[in-house]
């Protein structure tokens, strides 16, 4: 269950100072297997910038983490704040890194277990809303999980995440 990192980091290219100088956000793709289709676990972003929105509007759980921490513990960490779910037993498959339009450098494992979507509850951040109002809110990072089959995924997650469920499927073949 040791998870390593696999040849699909996006900064092969990069002088590692400069890597290291970016932000970095670690997190899990949960999959089962449900009469014969392939289904992961996503969330659905959280806050008024997403409230009302579908496409492109779920996120693996994910987060940040420093230059210090060990990515895989991050992933774990993150998995269990923005879910309130336990980690699924099982070994890790590296689905290695992606560099967002943004910048950060998101790296991910899968693991296969079957939860209880509708059980997650997501740890909350707080953002000024309106926006200039001096109010500040409480929202949660992910107001809601579901489990989807991978088509439907495609057009649900951010963009920068999509290639996350190719290498999956890459992996799972074998």
């Amino acid at each position: 269950m040791a998870p390593t990192m696999s040849r699909w980091s996006s900064y092969d290219w990069m002088p590692e100072h400069v890597v290291a100088e970016r932000k970095r956000s670690a997190g899990l793709l949960v999959f089962r297997r449900r009469d014969g289709v392939l289904e992961v676990l996503i969330g659905h972003m959280g806050g008024p910038l997403w409230a009302h929105r579908e496409g492109q509007a779920w996120s693996l759980p994910k987060g940040l983490y420093e230059p210090e921490e060990d990515a895989a513990a991050a992933a774990r960490r993150e998995f269990e704040e923005e879910t309130g779910l336990q980690v699924p037993t099982g070994d890790w498959l590296a689905l290695g890194s992606v560099r967002q339009r943004s910048g950060k450098e998101v790296t991910v494992w899968a693991v296969e277990g079957d939860l209880d979507a509708s059980a997650a509850v997501s740890n909350m951040f707080t953002m000024e809303w309106p926006r200039g109002s001096g109010q500040r809110q409480d929202y949660p990072e992910l107001d809601r999980c579901i489990w989807t089959d991978l088509d439907r995924a495609r057009v649900l997650l951010v963009a920068g995440q999509v290639p996350f469920l190719d290498r999956l499927v890459e992996q799972l073949a074998g």
